[in-house]
């Protein structure tokens, strides 16, 4: 069975930070559009992923009058100085700057997905769960197709005058530009975090350590969970760390017992790398989010880049609905390859400054050294007398 859906003029594949935040600021203008997300929303709402967003993004989720969405168990400001030890010597990062008087934030992502959501719907907006088989059409004519098929197995179509593509780094939204269009940008770090979920609290909210074992980490994803980064050889498996393993090597590097170790619900092996994906535009095809670039997750961006994208692309939506005006939908791809390029910079940067400053037998004593140097200017000044050794 088939059914053909009424026009709208924006279809967004894709319920992440992205997508949703793209359709309430749309929503916002009374742009009518559909949301389309593969899975259900309970599996949505309750999925650990990031759990920071930059002052950037924060300024601009209330300048649309949407600061609502960032109420709810986050946990005080990101740009605060986050505790850092080096070989067991406290140290504090410097003070990110506030944008437009806002600070970032820790927020776990499934919480600002949950009251995105929430607010998307209790507006009016049409957002379809459990939407499968989600495939693009005609995106190079002025009257894009997307067909999808529901949880009761019916086929729909929508006719549309844009697609955003905001499906994540596997989704089908970027399959859909021609493989002699799609540049494929690359950088391999040479090693990988051991990423645990732990049932555990974190306090502070979040905290690092460079050691000679090898970087490790804790970030709040919510009131009673933590996620765990262990620094590890990119050939390491998942079972050549049971948990008694892991809170040895926390312990280890953090140069602390641990006093809480919860269960640890889930393991993964993460290699480092940075993905960038050019264009990220192609006819009525706009890409965003993980859909066009993947950043390494010392960063702590993904969210805040994905945020990012949504509103350029909106306010180029909003221009060419209202205005009839098409220059920024003609510039998004430049300025947001722009934008992604200097966070990359940036996470590069420090990416190899906290994993060179530690483990010598990676890129050597040298580069450890250069390293030690370079995260010097990124500490806050502390008194001898005020430096605590773990």
């Amino acid at each position: 069975m088939t059914e053909t859906g009424k026009d709208t003029a924006v279809v967004i594949v894709g319920g992440g930070v992205a997508g949703l935040a793209l359709g309430n600021f749309l929503l916002r203008k009374g742009i009518d559009c559909v949301v389309l997300e593969k899975y259900s929303r309970a599996y949505v709402e309750q999925r650990h992923r990031a759990g920071s967003l930059d002052a950037y993004g924060v300024s601009k989720l209330h300048e649309w009058g949407l600061g609502e969405v960032l109420e709810g168990p986050s946990h005080g400001a990101s740009g605060a100085g986050m505790p850092l030890l080096i070989d067991g010597e406290m140290r504090q990062w410097k003070r990110a700057g506030a944008v437009d008087g806002a600070d970032g934030v820790f927020c776990p992502q499934r919480t600002l997905v949950r009251n995105l959501i929430k607010v998307f719907l209790r507006d009016g907006g049409d957002l379809r769960f459990e939407a499968e088989d989600v495939s693009l059409h005609d995106i190079d004519t002025e009257r894009p197709l997307v067909h999808h098929r529901d949880a009761d197995g019916v086929t729909h179509t929508v006719t549309c005058d844009f697609v955003a593509g905001s499906d994540g780094y596997r989704g089908v939204s970027r399959t859909a530009v021609p493989a002699d269009v799609l540049t494929c940008s690359t950088h391999e770090f040479g090693y990988a975090w051991l990423s645990v979920m732990a049932e555990v609290p974190a306090d502070p909210p979040a905290a690092m350590a460079v050691h000679s074992r090898g970087f490790a980490a804790r970030f709040t994803r919510g009131a009673d969970t933590s996620r765990l980064y262990l620094q590890c050889p990119l050939t390491d498996t998942v079972e050549q760390w049971p948990d008694e393993r892991i809170w040895k090597e926390w312990e280890a590097r953090f140069g602390e017992s641990v006093a809480l170790k919860g269960p640890i619900t889930s393991k993964q092996i993460v290699p480092l790398r940075g993905v960038v994906f050019s264009p990220m535009r192609y006819g009525k095809l706009y890409l965003l989010g993980d859909a066009a670039h993947l950043i390494c997750p010392m960063s702590a961006q993904g969210m805040s880049i994905a945020l990012h994208d949504a509103e350029v692309l909106a306010r180029a939506l909003v221009q060419q609905v209202e205005e009839h005006d098409c220059r920024l939908l003609d510039s998004y791809s430049d300025t947001c390859l722009n934008h992604t390029w200097g966070r990359q910079a940036s996470a590069v940067w420090l990416t190899d400054a906290v994993h060179d400053a530690g483990d010598a037998s990676y890129a050597g004593e040298f580069r450890k050294q250069i390293a030690r140097k370079n995260l010097e200017a990124l500490m806050e000044p502390v008194a001898a007398t005020d430096r605590v050794s773990a």
